[in-house]
């Protein structure tokens, strides 16, 4: 990873606060009339677990490839948080409340995140097949985020099925990106495939994209249809 410019990890450090941001502005507007202690305290907990994931991982608990592998486990902590979420009668309220367009815009974030990826390529930190220059297309997403945000849940206007579609499509670009990124990390890594391994991921800051972005990521893409779903009155979207 010496190889990799500051720049790259300054990107995705920006990228990692520009989703907290996104996420605190969320629950605000969802909470009103609280002073922001639901957001407050719900950033508190994100920047606690992005805290423990940086301590581990500059103790080297995740170059370990020894036993069961840490990283789908520290993941599938945070899926299984978002899966709480979901089920919890209170919590769930308050993602339904929500600003639909902010659970949009903040997937703009996915293009600076794939030029991460493409610079983390050309300095042979991750395989050029998980890029926009591969096989990678969740770049579309990004682009086409403030389009989705503005014509499909904007507040002048608003179309439910084409919005259903835009996020389905886009969860399932992100779903095929996780996947050709697994298949490259060291744990299933087979070189006649490509000659460069995911090796980013287990080491600061990228480690934060399996275990804070990508499921801040597809958390979005759940409330939004969770939202588009059930809510019957547009205009609360």
């Amino acid at each position: 990873m010496e190889d990799v410019p500051g720049y790259v990890a300054g990107t995705f450090i920006a990228i990692v606060i520009a989703l907290l941001g996104f996420i605190y502005y969320a629950v605000s507007y969802a909470t009103p009339g609280k002073k922001n202690i639901t957001s407050a305290l719900v950033i508190t907990l994100l920047v606690g677990w992005i805290f423990i994931v940086c301590v581990l991982v500059f103790e080297g608990f995740y170059t370990n490839l020894s036993g069961i592998p840490r990283i789908p486990i520290t993941a599938g902590i945070a899926f299984s948080s978002i899966l709480f979420i979901f089920i919890i009668p209170r919590s769930r309220a308050l993602i339904a409340q929500m600003p639909i367009t902010t659970l949009h815009y903040i997937h703009i974030v996915r293009i600076p995140l794939q030029m991460v990826l493409w610079w983390l390529a050309i300095s042979k930190a991750m395989p050029m097949d998980v890029t926009f220059e591969g096989s990678n297309l969740d770049i579309i997403s990004g682009i086409s985020a403030p389009f989705a945000a503005v014509f499909l849940v904007g507040s002048r206007t608003k179309n439910r099925i084409g919005a259903i579609f835009w996020n389905v499509m886009s969860l399932a670009l992100l779903i095929i990106f996780v996947r050709m990124a697994i298949g490259y990390t060291p744990y299933f890594y087979t070189p006649s495939l490509s000659n460069v391994a995911n090796l980013a991921v287990f080491f600061f800051p990228y480690i934060l994209l399996p275990t804070f972005i990508i499921p801040v990521l597809i958390f979005s893409h759940l409330v939004s249809l969770l939202q588009l779903f059930f809510k019957t009155d547009q205009s609360q979207y």
